[in-house]
């Protein structure tokens, strides 16, 4: 069964897109921990991390580096979090985001929704900061060509 995720890569689900390659996306989270909260996904539908070849792991972890920077230099936090959950959705996912302590990586903090236009503009500055730090062959000009 395809995942959320492979729809939203896909563009059968919206998605608001900050990078994408051959091998991975990265999208920002609809429930966020914080503001900027990206999810690393690979193309590929693989269920838990230890599935996943050592090739693509190394892949996903070097797009969440990049993601990473752009989320500090973006936010300014006093950490950026990366976790790999798994639970709330079959498909491997890294959680990208800005962290001001250790609540900020307890899901039940995590926001129930969030404000379109505001989404909008964090993707935008992720993008821009993406871009400025040279990684704009893979910052998508729009979302549903991801």
């Amino acid at each position: 069964m395809t995942t959320v995720f492979t729809k939203i890569i896909d563009g059968d689900l919206p998605g608001r897109f900050v990078w994408a390659d051959d091998l991975a996306v990265g999208f920002l989270s609809i429930n966020p921990l914080a503001p900027g909260h990206v999810l690393v996904v690979p193309r590929a539908e693989v269920d838990h991390w230890v599935d996943a070849d050592a090739a693509l792991l190394a892949h996903l972890t070097t797009v969440a580096h990049a993601i990473g920077e752009a989320v500090r230099t973006v936010y300014d936090p006093p950490r950026v979090g990366l976790l790999v959950a798994g639970f709330e959705v079959p498909h491997l996912h890294l959680h990208v985001f800005p962290a001001a302590d250790m609540a900020a990586f307890d899901f039940a903090n995590a926001a129930s929704s969030v404000d379109a236009a505001e989404q909008d503009g964090h993707r935008d500055a992720l993008r821009a900061a993406l871009r400025d730090a040279g990684h704009g062959a893979h910052v998508p000009a729009d979302d549903p060509a991801a």
